[in-house]
């Protein structure tokens, strides 16, 4: 018996494919746009200086690889809720949020995904339209029902009145996931004001928020893109929150989140916590220690963390940077107006409103590599290249 012979071969992840092609390509004019990391002026994805100065502490001091628990590093754990939901918040003392340790902030999802489906059964989970595509994939692996909800419209704008009119027809009780800033892949962020437009049709129709909170400290700061978390967990007893440090920590290949858990007593949070580490023990047993400790290291040390503070400024500050620039390069070409929405849209990724054959050309005719849906990392950007990118996209707008 041949036991793999109808085993098919699927087609492999298209931006990851993106990846291999980039590097294929002989032009050195090339230029990558489309794999979401955060890139330096170099074009190298850097390791943060406190990062090296915690992990130097962490091989002096470290004197165990045992495991670390199901629930992961405890002081990962309690610094992260402290970034997320702020250091005086009086969840923390009454012991109303919890957080769970993920491989990196897929982990996160896909263990919420898993909760949902094991323990609330029936319901679905609602995605934005367009989302980051694993979202579709992972909830569907879980075998959760998947549905849509409008975000961005075919004009390339967002469309709040849309999206609220969905939602205020989506099933009582069902999971809303909602990018808490820096929404991947559009870049358009919903402004305080809709924010709470949102909630209150999450608190009609009892549904139960999922936030992914990816981003960090690269849309407006730490504090302000952690806004809208801290706005539904204040006014909603029951909240999941999938937290990841790959971006702003540079921690990618270490896989570094949690899930964040809002409950409306101590007790019920130890119940959902309890489920939790079963579901984790069948998925990954326990998680990887050393990402953790570093972000622990950071973020309980005083004079580290301020030095992360500053570097994920400066992150923040060169992708706003690079944003209005490409705008001000395209405006000799007559196209600022047109492109004008990069400049306001907020995070790594920019929904361009460059179509798939407009992408194509730009691949074929320039090397300059981005997602067909028009979706390009701004970080992969350089200063210097900002006059080339201006002329291929004029050139394939013509």
């Amino acid at each position: 018996m041949k036991h793999f012979a109808d085993v098919a071969r699927v087609p492999g992840d298209p931006i990851l494919g993106l990846m291999d092609a980039f590097r294929a390509d002989p032009n050195p004019a090339r230029l990558d746009l489309g794999v979401g990391v955060y890139k330096d002026a170099s074009g190298l994805t850097p390791i943060p200086r406190a990062v090296k100065l915690a992990e130097q502490r962490l091989i002096e001091t470290e004197q165990t690889k045992s495991y670390i628990g199901g629930h992961g590093d405890p002081a990962f754990a309690r610094h992260l809720l402290e970034l997320v939901l702020g250091a005086g918040s009086a969840l923390l003392h009454d012991d109303l949020a919890g957080a769970t340790q993920t491989p990196g902030g897929t982990g996160a999802l896909r263990l919420a995904g898993d909760f949902i489906a094991r323990n609330l059964p029936g319901r679905g989970i609602w995605l934005s339209d367009p989302t980051w595509p694993i979202h579709e994939t992972l909830f569907a692996t879980c075998g959760l029902k998947v549905g849509h909800y409008p975000y961005v419209g075919a004009d390339n704008r967002l469309d709040v009145d849309a999206m609220l009119a969905a939602l205020e027809q989506v099933p009582v009780g069902d999971a809303v996931l909602l990018h808490a800033c820096c929404h991947n892949p559009t870049g358009f962020n919903l402004s305080p004001r809709n924010w709470k437009r949102v909630l209150e049709v999450v608190k009609a129709r009892e549904l139960l928020p999922l936030l992914d909170f990816a981003y960090q400290g690269f849309g407006d700061g730490l504090d302000e893109d952690a806004w809208a978390v801290r706005l539904f967990a204040a006014e909603l007893p029951e909240l999941l929150v999938t937290s990841s440090c790959s971006k702003n920590f540079g921690l990618y290949r270490e896989r570094t989140g949690a899930l964040i858990v809002r409950a409306e007593t101590a007790d019920k949070l130890a119940d959902v916590r309890s489920q939790l580490a079963l579901l984790a023990r069948n998925l990954w047993s326990t998680p990887p220690s050393h990402g953790a400790a570093v972000v622990a290291g950071i973020l309980g040390d005083a004079e580290l963390k301020a030095l992360w503070a500053d570097e994920v400024e400066a992150m923040r500050q060169r992708v706003t940077s690079l944003r209005s620039g490409l705008v001000e390069a395209l405006r000799p070409h007559g196209l600022a107006e047109r492109f004008a929405h990069i400049a306001t849209q907020r995070g790594m990724f920019s929904y361009t409103g460059l179509n798939p054959t407009q992408v194509q050309r730009l691949r074929e005719e320039f090397s300059i590599y981005m997602v067909s849906s028009g979706r390009a990392n701004v970080a992969g950007m350089a200063e210097e290249r900002l006059a080339y990118l201006a002329e291929a996209i004029a050139r394939v707008c013509d």
